[in-house]
């Protein structure tokens, strides 16, 4: 399994297929296994590389100093650089499309098209801000995801009819159940504060090319509701897509569809 030493530290990608490239950027609490359909489809046409962020999946905890996701772009983007590839396709999901934004910004060049999916670069509603920084501070206390905060957590990422006993629900609660603590005290909570205590980026969102630039969500999305979607797709000028039968991991739920319009989107760069 490929790894880059970023900021000091062994961040875990996987590189698929040859082509132009596409950076999946996917979902906390996700490692880079959640685009396995998209991986599978795409990297027949294109260089696919996808991430672990910091204290997910494989690579490793969060580097010294890393305090924003303007950190986690810049690092994105020095993955990149050690795989001497110029120019890419980001398709963020959730804090992937958070980080997107700012590579986006920061690095308009590197660019050929920006896809984002189930996010907002508003910033957090604060009584949801606050509400995720209480269940931060009782993993953090405890150094674990307790049933009960399984019970409140998982059921976030999906559509209210998913049947909880499938595997990709069942799956999922199990990875979290299994962080362990130091882990989720080094990497998880600290990446999940800076994800739900991000900076406005919403007045910026007119400086991106809405000619390259789509936005898509699940039309049952909770955390990250379709008005958000259509919200920031309006300030672009940008196309907006809502995934049917789908809810914030959109991409497992309706893999087909999004497989899709992904493919559709990408023949056009």
């Amino acid at each position: 399994m490929p790894f880059a030493t970023i900021d000091g530290q062994p961040l875990h990608y996987t590189d698929q297929g040859t082509g132009p490239a596409v950076l999946l950027a996917g979902s906390y609490l996700w490692d880079q296994a959640m685009w396995a359909p998209q991986i599978a489809a795409l990297s027949q046409q294109y260089r696919v590389i996808a991430l672990d962020l910091w204290g997910h999946g494989q690579s490793a905890q969060l580097p010294e100093g890393t305090t924003s996701l303007d950190d986690i772009a810049r690092q994105a983007l020095a993955l990149l650089d050690h795989l001497d590839i110029d120019r890419i396709t980001l398709v963020g999901l959730s804090v992937g499309g958070m980080w997107g934004v700012r590579l986006a910004l920061s690095a308009p060049q590197r660019l050929n098209g920006l896809v984002l999916m189930d996010t907002y670069v508003g910033v957090e509603p604060e009584p949801t801000r606050q509400y995720y920084f209480s269940l931060f501070k009782q993993i953090e206390d405890t150094g674990v995801i307790s049933p009960q905060l399984l019970d409140i957590v998982v059921p976030i990422f999906f559509r209210p009819g998913i049947n909880p006993q499938s595997a990709l629900y069942q799956d999922f609660r199990a990875s979290l159940a299994a962080l362990p603590a130091q882990r989720l005290r080094e990497s998880v909570v600290p990446m999940g504060r800076i994800t739900f205590g991000r900076d406005d980026l919403l007045p910026r969102l007119g400086e991106l090319n809405p000619e390259t630039t789509l936005v898509m969500c699940g039309d049952q999305d909770k955390p990250r509701p379709p008005s958000e979607a259509r919200e920031m797709a309006e300030l672009m000028g940008c196309p907006c897509v809502l995934v049917p039968e789908a809810g914030h991991i959109s991409n497992l739920e309706n893999a087909g569809f999004v497989t899709q319009a992904l493919l559709k989107f990408l023949a056009q760069r």
